[in-house]
């Protein structure tokens, strides 16, 4: 049988049972109409200031539905429940490389800064995404686990995926192709964009013995890639360049960008001069996708990191 596109890929959980909490000063909202998160919140707390609403969001201090959610964005539906908390308490992983910003039973979503590894690739690197994010999950209890969906590389920061289940990452995978809607990076590469628009079309194959993957703009027998481009800002040295990937193959973005001329700044590998950032210049800004249990569309979004806001 197809599965139709909001159909769910895994049976949803049984409504886990609440735990005892102690009292803490808390503000509870229940929703009536759509609507977005910050909006709401804004709305519902007249009184308050936008830098104030924003530093709940990033201290991990407002939750929908009994989760912790730090998407502005985060769109709410009719009968959902938004609880903000006001105590001084910490709650939530705090951690300078990695933040939540989407927790449910079957998910955990986080902003990854760049310098730090999604998974170890020898047994000696423990200070990885997927290490920091498994001792959180184990604090919280010790028979709780987590599994990898995809990676970002080290030096590339943004949007990344959890599993909470084997069963929840093997559906992801599976639908991956079909059930991720939009993958939006932001790059900065070498030289002047000659064109505001285009889409790179090429098929990409890996050496077996420098792992260097190469594009070519006929079909050779390796992987059709595909992404578009948009081209935000620009100066004679850089320009910044809006990508929409749509088929995520290895290296992808950094190869195809080579074979225009204008390689990811920062990226020696592919043939960049300049490293303005001192890493490789590469950010993974949204990831759209169909949530595994309920067929819903979801969206979560990680902000241009600073210091790619550089002068054009």
């Amino acid at each position: 049988m197809l599965l139709g596109e909001n159909t769910p890929r895994i049976g949803l959980k049984n409504e886990p049972e609440k735990r005892g909490r102690k009292k803490e000063r808390s503000t509870t909202f229940h929703v009536k109409e759509e609507a977005q998160l910050f909006d709401y919140v804004m709305n519902k707390m007249g009184s308050m200031s936008r830098t104030a609403v924003k530093t709940l969001l990033t201290n991990q201090k407002i939750s929908v539905n009994e989760h912790i959610v730090t998407q502005f964005n985060h769109p709410l539906k009719n009968g959902d429940v938004v609880s903000i908390n006001f105590s001084n308490k910490e709650s939530g992983l705090h951690h300078s490389k990695l933040r939540i910003l989407y927790e449910d039973d079957y998910l955990i979503v986080v902003h990854k800064a760049e310098g730090l590894l999604s998974i170890a690739t020898d047994k000696k690197e423990t200070a990885t995404a997927f290490h920091i994010i498994m001792n959180h999950q184990k604090k919280q209890s010790p028979k709780n686990r987590v599994y990898v969906v995809h990676r970002l590389d080290r030096e590339t920061s943004g949007v990344l995926l959890f599993a909470k289940t084997k069963e929840v990452q093997e559906a992801l995978q599976t639908y991956w192709h079909h059930d991720v809607l939009e993958k939006i990076y932001y790059a900065i590469v070498d030289g002047e964009m000659e064109n505001d628009k285009g889409t790179i079309t090429s098929w990409l194959t890996e050496s077996p013995k420098s792992k260097i993957v190469y594009s070519s703009p006929t079909d050779n027998g390796g992987e059709k890639a595909v992404l578009h481009y948009e081209t935000l800002k620009k100066n004679h040295k850089y320009s910044l360049v809006k990508i929409n990937l749509v088929t995520g193959k290895k290296n992808q973005i950094r190869v195809q960008m080579q074979s225009i001329g204008h390689p990811i700044s920062g990226d020696k590998k592919y043939g960049s001069e300049f490293s303005p950032l001192h890493r490789v210049a590469l950010h993974a800004a949204k990831l759209t996708l169909r949530h595994p249990a309920t067929g819903q569309r979801i969206s979560f979004e990680s902000p241009l990191p600073e210091n790619m806001k550089m002068n054009f």
